[in-house]
């Protein structure tokens, strides 16, 4: 008798448990009974349902990103980009999204093909200079437009579709370096060139001023050479005429300093004109 009382308990506790749900404030939910819809909980709260009858399906109420994979599009210049979009997006039909992708990852793998027929349809209407410049922005909010419209149909709200990278392929993108690299050799040795001919210049002129600098400096000093010379024979001539005895008496002995040394040996006549002051002051 008790195990039976127990035994209901339990059932009546499972079977209520069973009977009902709860929604979070981040989930949509459907009901259906045997696959057929019945409602929507499309509000936080607790909900009630037929136990063992009737499933509820739950989906983000939140907003939800899809990172497109990467592919390659060719532009209106006839040039391959490679792109990787990402999409923002929610649901605000429980009942279509079920219905049409069901979950989650068939509603990400319906946006992605959208996504990419409408960035190649795009793409392929402006140049690769464009793409990556300043129109990306406009261009992108034509593609979340058709893609938004497209996808009503599976209860789904686009909130925006961005391109994250826009690159060029890999082995495009190695031709490009590489060209790169080669205008930039070239404008390096232009540089190069111009600065060891404005170089050549400076050299040129600085040799220039040096031999004109150094004739100038030669011809004051010769100038300054000749005054000094001429003023010394003024000098000269002045004392000689003032006493020609004693000026040749000095002379002499500057002639005996400059050529008698400590070693010095001279043979001369006794009658030579240098001894002469000697003979005398010996005599």
């Amino acid at each position: 008798m008790k195990s039976s009382i127990v035994f209901g308990l339990i059932l009546a506790l499972f079977v209520g448990f069973s009977s009902i749900f709860v929604v979070d404030e981040g989930e949509l939910a459907i009901v259906t009974q045997f696959g057929e819809y019945k409602r929507t909980a499309d509000s936080p709260g607790l909900y009630f349902k037929t136990p063992f009858v009737q499933t509820v399906t739950r989906m983000e109420r939140r907003i939800m990103g899809s990172d497109t994979p990467p592919a390659e599009y060719l532009t209106l210049d006839k040039k391959r980009l490679v792109a990787d979009p990402v999409t923002r997006w929610r649901v605000v039909e429980p009942l279509s999204f079920y219905k049409t992708v069901h979950d989650e990852v068939g509603a990400k793998a319906r946006l992605d093909d959208i996504i990419n027929s409408e960035m190649r349809r795009e793409l392929a209407s402006h140049n690769f200079g464009d793409i990556i410049g300043n129109a990306r922005d406009p261009m992108m909010q034509r593609v979340a437009a058709a893609v938004r419209e497209q996808t009503k149909e599976f209860g789904i709200e686009v909130v925006d579709v961005r391109i994250k990278r826009a690159d060029l392929p890999k082995e495009v993108q190695e031709s490009v370096f590489a060209r790169m690299r080669a205008e930039r050799d070239r404008v390096a040795k232009q540089y190069r060139s111009e600065g060891e001919e404005e170089a050549q210049k400076i050299r040129a002129d600085t040799d220039k001023e040096k031999t004109i600098l150094i004739a100038q400096a030669y011809e004051t000093a010769q100038k300054a050479r000749g005054e000094g010379d001429a003023e010394s024979t003024s000098v000269y001539a002045e004392a000689y005429g003032k006493d020609p005895e004693f000026y040749a008496f000095i002379r002499s002995l500057d002639a005996y300093e400059k050529s008698l040394g400590d070693q010095t040996s001279l043979v001369l006549s006794s009658g030579s004109d240098l001894f002469q002051y000697l003979s005398k002051a010996r005599r």
